[in-house]
């Protein structure tokens, strides 16, 4: 086995799979990134038997066909260090032992044998659906915020992706929730009638923004029973879903909060990002007193002190006292669009709606503190 690949062409592709590899595995193999030449191409692969992702790279040179993995943080580490578009020559001398060189450096990577590592039927009959790119990038950013971190719910654990309809209008939606907060946003699609409902894995979601962002190619999505498979040009991310039933949300989305408060978006995070700042730890709740055409924040620490701010809001009712997760407030504040905050409350209990003026196919809920 023996090519020649760029150096940035090849850092690209393993820039993702560090994200895909585990560092510290009881099998070393999957701490290994699968190269493969064949068909005048380069593949790529690695997995955490979960997730696996692959890529292509056609711009190579190949002397010898044949397969070896290697280290993937070992190598991406050289890579790093490497000069910008310097050319690397690869020759397996041994099956344990690469050798790469480039310009003055000269390597020798220690290897696995590729018959360990794992292989996978491609099972994936649904059709195909496409959609843009930064339109599902949009929609995972804007619900992965509230994706929920306790184990005991593992069906909490990821992006509820299902079919919605709308005013005759079908719609790709996604949904996120930790018990605590609640992030919906929706992609108007044509054409689909087939998609069935699934979790998407918290590690897969945060793997798929890396890969969306840094791509502009329409996304290809194809469905199994248990598996879900992204296509983005050459490259390919396969991962299962979550095994659970998703709770019906629509149940905790409020109907009736009449109270409408309109808040410009960056003096709301702002003023919450001054106000905490007195908190040590961030677990304080902020204080909000919202009067007709202002609202009060304040923290108040046992242990460092309290701050209090004033911002300019509208407010169409009577003075409501009411308190909220800071974090939380400013992750979902940080995803709206429009630069103002549209805040539908009923009281200082009950569940509380934002809506996005400018992304009407996306909205928050999050339930006050008490404090």
């Amino acid at each position: 086995m023996q090519f020649v690949v760029k150096r940035d062409t090849l850092l690209k592709s393993l820039n993702f799979v560090q994200g895909i590899v585990e560092k510290k595995n009881t099998l070393p193999i999957l701490s290994n990134v699968l190269l493969q030449l064949k068909n005048k191409k380069l593949s790529i692969v690695a997995t955490d038997l979960d997730i696996i992702f692959y890529d292509e790279i056609e711009d190579v040179r190949i002397s010898t066909e044949g397969s070896t993995t290697t280290s993937a943080s070992v190598l991406y580490d050289i890579l790093r260090k490497i000069s910008s578009n310097s050319e690397l020559s690869f020759d397996l001398k041994t099956k344990n032992k690469l050798s790469l060189k480039s310009e003055n450096s000269d390597f020798n990577l220690l290897c696995l044998p590729t018959d360990n590592f794992p292989t996978f039927a491609d099972e994936f009959k649904e059709k195909e659906i496409s959609i843009k790119s930064n339109k599902f990038l949009k929609l995972l950013n804007k619900t992965k915020i509230s994706i929920s971190n306790d184990d005991t719910r593992h069906y909490l654990n990821g992006v509820f992706i299902h079919l919605t309809e709308s005013q005759g209008k079908n719609f790709l939606t996604g949904v996120a929730t930790d018990s605590h907060r609640l992030s919906s946003s929706s992609i108007e699609i044509e054409n689909i009638s087939n998609f069935s409902s699934l979790i998407l894995p918290r590690k897969t979601v945060f793997q798929l923004c890396s890969l969306l962002a840094d791509n502009s190619e329409d996304l290809n999505i194809q469905t199994s029973e248990n598996k879900i498979k992204f296509t983005l040009g050459k490259m390919k991310l396969v991962s299962k879903v979550i095994d659970g039933n998703f709770p019906d949300y629509r149940k905790v989305v409020p109907t009736n909060n009449d109270k409408k408060l309109i808040v410009s978006s960056k003096d709301f995070i702002n003023s919450i990002e001054r106000v905490t700042s007195v908190s040590i730890d961030r677990k304080e709740g902020v204080k909000l007193l919202i009067n007709k055409d202002n609202v009060q924040l304040s923290v108040n620490s046992a242990n460092s002190g309290d701050g209090n701010e004033k911002i300019q809001a509208k407010f169409d009712s009577e003075n409501l006292n009411i308190s909220f997760n800071s974090k939380y407030l400013i992750e979902i504040a940080s995803e709206v669009e429009n630069k103002d905050l549209k805040i539908n409350l009923k009281d200082a209990v009950s569940p509380v709606l934002i809506e996005d003026v400018s992304d009407k196919n996306s909205f928050y809920v999050i339930m006050p503190m008490k404090i």
